[in-house]
Order: C-alpha cells, then structure tokens, then sequence
C-alpha cells in the first residue's frame, strides 16, 4: 500500500480492518488544517457510509496496515 499523503486523501475510501459497530467502510470527509499554516497537518476526519457517523483520527494512524486498508474490499 502507498502511504497516504494528507493533502491528497480528501474522499480517499478506507476500510477498517476490523469493523466496530458493524462500520467498516469510511470516507475521508476533510483534512482538519492546523491553526497556523507552517504546522503540518494531523487530523483527518472519517465518515462512515451507512451510519455518517464521523470520527477525528491523526492521519498517520492510516499508514497502519493492520487497522486501515486503503480502497474498499
């Protein structure tokens, strides 16, 4: 898997490698910008499809293989 860029994942679909609540499939619905623009970028908000239920994670923890796969499976 390429690692995830933050700049570049707006409405990049991921699924979760082991689903809570029966959500597995998510969209990254915004990149959350850091207060001043020097700062990198850390957060990244998922959407889940079915429910919409929206979640805030740092963008790295994408890189994980073993909690996030990129695509849909």
């Amino acid at each position: 898997m390429t690692p995830p860029e933050p700049q570049k994942t707006a409405v990049d679909q991921m699924d979760s490698s082991h689903p809570l609540a029966r959500q597995m499939h998510f969209l990254i619905s915004r990149v959350i910008k850091p207060a001043l623009p020097t700062y990198p970028i850390e957060l990244v908000e998922l959407e889940a499809v079915f429910s919409k239920a929206t979640q805030t994670i740092p963008w790295r923890e994408l890189q994980d293989d073993s909690v996030w796969r990129q695509g849909w499976v």
